[in-house]
């Protein structure tokens, strides 16, 4: 047996329990988790109540289903910055088919789902065939899903909105199972938390206990050595794109069976805020290192900072200065995390 294939693979090789926490890629992102929440805690009661526990996890569940998607995406080491847009594609879609042409809500939502995982094989395709920067693909596909989503709502509603979802058929049991809520010790959470909790645990597993993840790894540290070895690079992104799309069809499906109406304009502008989620749960912006678990405590930090202010009674615009600050911060402790696990792993 060669020393190759006799070391353990090193995403769950035997170390030391100290040296295995440093260098996880989400540790700054728990510390800064539990620094945020003793902040805020320790001055609002409301904050650290069930209550507001399910008020500030319900905008970090559908951050962070996108957040985790796109950081798995970013360890792959491509981005997508149609992301947002494609979650108000997504939406309007739905609710465009489901009230202008009568569709069954179930219908639209597998059309939307069709259109999203379309979108996200023609990005990949590109990124891959062409060797073109995916910021610089998908940018376009950001501007040409904005254009469409503009110009056929105006086209078929006259305005930029359109509405009416809840008198749908199956809207019911859509809105049941995607934007509905659960009682827990009194309180209302949204079913949103679950499909976030789920997303994680599956992005989790797919990363740290799969070929599939390995290859992710692999392809975002070095293609061309990840090529030489027989990693399927090209389809690997491809997926990756298509998980991204998928987990914006998820969240504007949710957005818009709990709102029962959309905006054209919805989702532009949060895929920086996806992107700086996956940061500050440990991604690196070169690829190849970074976790599910971390962008989904990403997540948490930014709806435990976005509810906590007001809660506060703060003036909403710290939020952004909050953003900056957090990000520097992720992105100095990543870079030191990351140099002290190469040492440790030479």
């Amino acid at each position: 047996m060669t020393a190759a294939t006799g070391r353990a693979d090193e995403r769950v090789a035997d170390v030391g329990l100290l040296r295995r926490l440093l260098i996880r890629p989400e540790l700054g992102a728990v510390v800064g988790a539990i620094v945020v929440f003793s902040f805020f805690a320790g001055q609002s009661a409301v904050f650290r109540s069930l209550d507001g526990i399910a008020n500030w996890l319900d905008p970090a569940a559908t951050l962070g289903i996108m957040a985790v998607a796109v950081a798995l995406l970013m360890i792959g080491g491509e981005f997508d910055l149609s992301a947002g847009v494609m979650t108000g594609t997504s939406g309007l879609i739905l609710v465009t088919l489901a009230t202008e042409y009568g569709l069954n809500v179930w219908a639209a939502m597998t059309v939307g789902l069709v259109v999203a995982l379309a979108v996200g094989l023609l990005n990949g395709l590109i990124v891959t065939r062409t060797r073109l920067p995916s910021f610089i693909v998908t940018l376009g596909t950001f501007l040409m899903l904005q254009g469409v989503n503009l110009g056929v709502t105006k086209l078929l509603t006259g305005t930029v909105q359109v509405g009416g979802l809840r008198s749908a058929s199956g809207y019911d049991s859509a809105h049941t199972l995607f934007a509905g809520t659960i009682q827990i010790g009194g309180s209302s959470f949204r079913v949103a938390i679950l499909w976030w909790l789920l997303v994680t645990a599956a992005a989790t597993w797919v990363l740290m206990r799969s070929r599939q993840g390995n290859w992710i790894f692999a392809v975002g540290g070095d293609e061309r050595a990840a090529r030489a070895v027989g990693v399927p690079a090209a389809r690997t992104k491809i997926a990756l794109f298509m998980t991204t799309a998928f987990a914006a069809w998820l969240v504007g499906s949710i957005l818009a069976l709990r709102y029962t109406s959309v905006q054209a304009n919805v989702g532009i502008g949060q895929e920086f805020i996806y992107i700086i989620a996956a940061v500050i749960g440990g991604c690196l912006l070169t690829g190849g290192y970074g976790s599910a678990i971390g962008a989904a405590i990403g997540a948490v930090i930014f709806g435990m900072a976005d509810k906590g202010i007001v809660f506060l009674g703060w003036d909403a615009d710290w939020f952004k200065f909050f953003l900056g600050a957090m990000l520097l911060l992720a992105t100095l402790a990543n870079r030191l995390v990351r140099r002290y696990a190469e040492e440790v792993r030479h």
